[in-house]
């Protein structure tokens, strides 16, 4: 791994953890939007959003070298992606609320899907490992600029 191997990696971490940040509140500030796509003639309720993240595999020539000579076990971990952002399938939630103008014929109005205990519980557990990822990356720092002051 090359010096600048731990900053790529935990660059890529903390990128999705921002992204990971910007979806959960997109959810919390669509917790209660009942009006948010439009299809097939009618409007449709906000649905939760989800952060499809995956690992990263190096494609370096040093990496296809190495697992040719048989020092690695394949392809290495360089780091984390975002594939993709999925729509959440649960199903939306019916609330009773005959004077809402999205209500149905029963007096029903569709919320979205968003559970505001889900989203912070992702919320808390998105910001620690952004901190974690802040952290290693000054370990990282930390420890080149001891390995350059030993030349000194």
């Amino acid at each position: 791994m090359s010096l600048f191997g731990n900053f790529d990696i935990s660059a890529s971490a903390l990128t999705a953890d921002r992204l990971r940040m910007d979806v959960v509140s997109s959810n919390i500030a669509n917790a209660n939007s009942t009006r948010a796509e439009y299809v097939n003639g009618a409007w449709q309720p906000y649905r939760r959003k989800i952060a499809v993240v995956e690992p990263k595999t190096s494609t370096s020539f040093d990496n296809y070298l190495q697992a040719a000579m048989g020092n690695t076990g394949g392809n290495v971990v360089s780091g984390v992606r975002v594939t993709s952002i999925a729509a959440d399938p649960t199903p939306f939630k019916s609330v009773y609320d005959p004077t809402n103008p999205d209500a149905n014929a029963r007096g029903y109005v569709q919320m979205p899907n968003v559970d505001m205990l889900k989203e912070m519980v992702d919320l808390m557990q998105v910001s620690r490992a952004y901190e974690s990822n802040a952290t290693a990356a000054n370990a990282a720092k930390a420890m080149a600029l001891k390995a350059l002051e030993i030349g000194k």
